[in-house]
């Protein structure tokens, strides 16, 4: 029998709203996801299953805002479909797109369904000191770090 692939890590993250994409996406790789959540707790405890162009997972998160820990197991497409159900209600779509930028990535969101329009960025760092200096590029708007209204689970929702 073969072992279930896990990835544990912690995010060290920031978000942003979109002013106007860069032209760099339209080099950039992008993927098509879909996403539920069969669990949504107060506190930021959270099960989601995501496929993720042809990569189907379930990840744990407990936390919220700037540093989390994530849990991520990988699932075949057959106990993605088993599940998959149990997430009606609470579900969005979108497209990501991956920027290199300065040596970070940043991962720019563009939400379909009944989040249409919306358009979000994403950087992930690798420590804390870097996710403070860090200098947003003009194209960014607002930062919307740890706004509920901004997360994919409240998304999913409304």
């Amino acid at each position: 029998m073969r072992r279930p692939h896990h990835v544990s890590s912690r995010e060290i993250e920031r978000k942003f709203l979109i002013k106007r994409l860069p032209r760099e996406i339209l080099q950039s790789r992008h993927v098509r996801i879909a996403q539920g959540y069969l669990v949504n707790e107060p506190g930021g405890r959270h099960v989601r299953l995501r496929k993720k162009g042809n990569t189907t997972s379930l990840t744990f998160k407990v936390g919220r805002a700037i540093a989390r820990e994530e849990r991520e197991i990988r699932l075949s497409p057959k106990q993605f479909a088993t599940l998959w159900p149990a997430t009606t209600g609470r579900r969005l779509h979108k497209t990501r797109y991956e920027i290199p930028w300065k040596k970070l990535k940043i991962e720019i969101d563009i939400y379909h369904g009944r989040n249409h329009g919306l358009m979000v960025a994403e950087v992930e760092f690798p420590n804390q000191t870097s996710r403070r200096r860090f200098k947003p590029p003009r194209w960014f708007g607002r930062e919307v770090t740890g706004e509920k209204r901004y997360s994919n689970v409240r998304l999913a929702r409304e």
